[in-house]
C-alpha cells in the first residue's frame, strides 16, 4: 500500500496526503526527475518563475528537475509548519516523516527558499500558526518576523 494520495490542497492546487498513519523518520517517497547543472537552471526560460517550477537544489553543481508526471513527490507542498523533510544521498532525494503523520494529513515540508529581495514573489497560504506569509527557509523568518513588528 502506498503511504500517500494525490487529493486537492488547502494550499496549493493538489498535494500528498498521508493514505494511513506514518511514523516519524519513515521514509516516504523519493524525489525524482532529471540532473541537470545550476547554469542550465538559471539560464534555461522554463525556470523562469513565470509558472510553477519543480527544482530541487542538490549541491553547487546541479538541480533535479522534477516537473515530470512520473514524480509524484512534486506535489508535495511547502509549510512553515512542515510534518517532513527532504534528505539526499549521492543523487537521489528522499522524503522523510520528520513527526508522526496522521491518516489524512497533507504532507508538506519547508522548501528552503532564501531570503532575498525577491521574497515576495513566493507567498506562502500554508495556513500554520507558524506561517510568515512568504515561502522562507525557517533559519530566516525572523528577518520577516522582525520586519513586521516594525511596519
Amino acid at each position: 500500500m502506498k503511504l500517500y494520495k494525490i487529493k486537492k490542497s488547502n494550499i496549493d492546487k493538489n498535494g500528498l496526503y498521508a493514505n494511513c498513519d506514518i511514523k516519524k523518520g519513515r521514509r516516504i517517497i523519493q524525489y525524482k526527475g532529471k540532473i541537470i547543472s545550476v547554469t542550465k537552471s538559471e539560464i534555461d526560460p522554463k525556470f523562469n518563475n513565470e509558472r510553477a517550477i519543480y527544482l530541487f537544489n542538490i549541491n553547487k553543481k546541479f538541480d533535479l528537475d522534477g516537473d515530470f508526471k512520473f514524480n509524484t513527490a512534486r506535489l508535495i507542498n511547502h509549510s512553515c509548519d512542515p510534518n517532513c523533510e527532504v534528505f539526499g544521498s549521492g543523487l537521489k532525494i528522499w522524503v522523510y516523516a520528520m513527526k508522526d503523520i496522521k491518516k489524512g494529513e497533507e504532507l508538506s515540508y519547508d522548501y528552503g527558499f532564501s531570503f532575498d529581495e525577491d521574497y515576495k514573489q513566493y507567498p506562502c497560504r500554508c495556513g500554520s500558526e507558524k506561517c510568515v506569509g512568504y515561502i522562507i527557509r525557517e533559519g530566516s523568518r525572523w528577518r520577516i518576523k522582525k520586519s513586521r513588528k516594525f511596519s
